[in-house]
């Protein structure tokens, strides 16, 4: 039995869909806050359980009979995340879980700027120390992201940022494939697994490919990371979330988004979607 959180998100969701593929859903199992948002997944067999993880007893129940189960991290910025995966981890163990899989991000580390990836590091370490069998999906970092990161460009002919750095932007769908392709290999990855595009652009750059795209000149302005948060704010974010989308951007320019690894093509037997193919589809969207 694989348990999946998290498959209302688009993200495990997705995995979901895959594991179908090669599965029967009798032997899969989606853990939900909401069991109503879960019914196509019960239309199609699969067993809906609630589980959310900030009710540990709601977990255990849910990953009952769970060889493996995928935990997908929490999705709320101001959330202590760290507390809620440690009440899924430990509800796994206590059900008795062959392998905890993770959906981690790559740069993950204690010392980063960017809380999430302080969040994923942490996690990893109480992974580490489950005393069960682990996999952290280091993916990279999503590539819808760039809608948000890159504001209205579209409309300015401008990308307004406060420091410039290479990440290696990452399709989503192409994430979730390779979960359900880990899922299902028998337990040949272990431990922090990197899941990335082949190239890693920086701003700049990304730029200078959505110029192509659209066909006409989009630049980028490097303004500085207070002077960058206070136009956020005056054009009217939340400090919170503006200083939190910063921690993006400071970790990309120390390179902790640079990395790359064939792995994903591999598992995908396939060339992984590139930051060209995201910013085609979305301008053809728009």
């Amino acid at each position: 039995m694989i348990v999946i959180t998290g498959a209302t998100g688009a993200l495990n969701g997705a995995t979901v869909d895959h594991l179908l593929e090669r599965f029967p859903p009798s032997e899969i199992a989606v853990a939900v806050r909401d069991v109503a948002r879960a019914q196509r997944f019960a239309d199609r067999g699969v067993q809906v359980r609630r589980g959310d993880y900030d009710d540990s007893d709601s977990l255990t129940t849910a990953f009952d009979g769970a060889d493996q189960v995928l935990l997908v991290s929490s999705s709320d910025p101001g959330a202590d995340a760290t507390a809620l995966h440690r009440n899924a981890i430990d509800a796994a163990v206590a059900a008795g879980a062959g392998r905890i899989l993770y959906t981690s991000h790559q740069g993950a580390g204690l010392d980063s700027p960017f809380k999430p990836a302080r969040d994923h590091a942490a996690t990893e370490q109480m992974l580490a120390d489950s005393g069960v069998a682990w996999t952290s999906l280091r993916n990279g970092f999503y590539a819808h992201s760039l809608d948000f990161v890159m504001g209205d460009w579209r409309e300015t002919g401008v990308v307004s940022i406060p420091v410039d750095g290479p990440v290696s932007w990452t399709d989503r769908a192409d994430s979730a494939e390779a979960a359900a392709a880990i899922l299902t290999s028998d337990g040949a990855y272990e431990g922090p697994t990197v899941l990335t595009a082949r190239d890693a652009p920086t701003m700049t750059e990304v730029a200078a490919i959505a110029s192509q795209v659209v066909g006409r000149k989009i630049q980028v302005s490097i303004v500085g990371e207070e002077q960058w948060v206070a136009d956020r704010v005056a054009a009217g974010a939340n400090e919170f979330m503006a200083r939190f989308t910063l921690g993006i951007f400071v970790a990309a320019h120390d390179g902790r988004f640079a990395g790359t690894d064939p792995l994903l093509g591999e598992l995908l037997g396939r060339e992984p979607r590139t930051t060209r193919d995201f910013l085609v589809s979305s301008e053809r969207a728009t």
